[in-house]
């Protein structure tokens, strides 16, 4: 019964939340949209031109921002979609799940660990590097902290390391994380390849989440 209660109360909140209503009226496939949209208005991360990697992107929403950003229209998530105007760099969008579409978008699916994934990301670029990584990606959690912290870890190594090997020296990545026992080490471990760090929680983060943001500028 209790957890029927929660489900119940889960799904009030979420019918009910603001972003989940503008992300329906926009057009966009899940409110996570707007934290990469604050993020980046408020970091100035994404311009027309990049190249940008969006890590874990599906179901597409943050590829569906970036394209619209690099679009170079001002409000990217009003009007007339994410695939309005004329894209103005390059994205590449991978993840282990299939996903729809998205115009001007490169999705690769596949792990982004695995050779065959990254030597076809490799000649997508043709030797080029990187201007910014993004990653929404989260594992399953269990409800046990320990356990969970540890695999929140392994996933930001995971993007930790794939920035190092593709991003420009100059270049940026955001990765999700949650706070617990484990926050400080993930931040250290960004502390050790950035020069500049930076923890971001926007509003359209639930504030009864634990979830944040890093941002890391600049590789060592």
């Amino acid at each position: 019964m209790a957890k029927k209660k929660l489900n119940r109360n889960w799904l009030h909140d979420h019918l009910n939340d603001p972003y989940v209503k503008m992300a329906q009226r926009e057009g966009y496939r899940a409110r996570a949209a707007y934290k990469l949209k604050e993020i980046d208005e408020a970091e100035r991360l994404i311009r027309p031109g990049m190249t940008v990697v969006d890590l874990g992107a599906a179901p597409g929403s943050w590829s569906q921002y970036l394209r619209a950003r690099m679009a170079g229209k001002e409000n990217p998530l009003a009007g007339g979609g994410a695939s309005a105007g004329t894209l103005k760099g390059r994205i590449f969008a991978l993840d282990l799940l299939p996903f729809e579409p998205i115009a001007d978008v490169v999705c690769l699916q596949g792990d982004f660990r695995e050779e065959s994934v990254l030597r076809e990301l490799e000649a997508q670029l043709g030797g080029e590097k990187v201007d910014v990584v993004v990653s929404d990606m989260a594992p399953n959690l269990s409800g046990i902290e320990s356990a969970d912290m540890a695999r929140i870890a392994h996933v930001c190594e995971l993007a930790l390391d794939f920035a190092a090997e593709w991003l420009k020296p100059e270049g940026a990545l955001v990765v999700k994380t949650f706070h617990g026992s484990g926050y400080s080490q993930i931040v250290k471990a960004f502390k050790d390849r950035f020069k500049i760090v930076k923890p971001v929680k926007p509003k359209a983060s639930r504030d009864k989440s634990a979830e944040t943001f890093i941002l890391g500028r600049g590789l060592k």
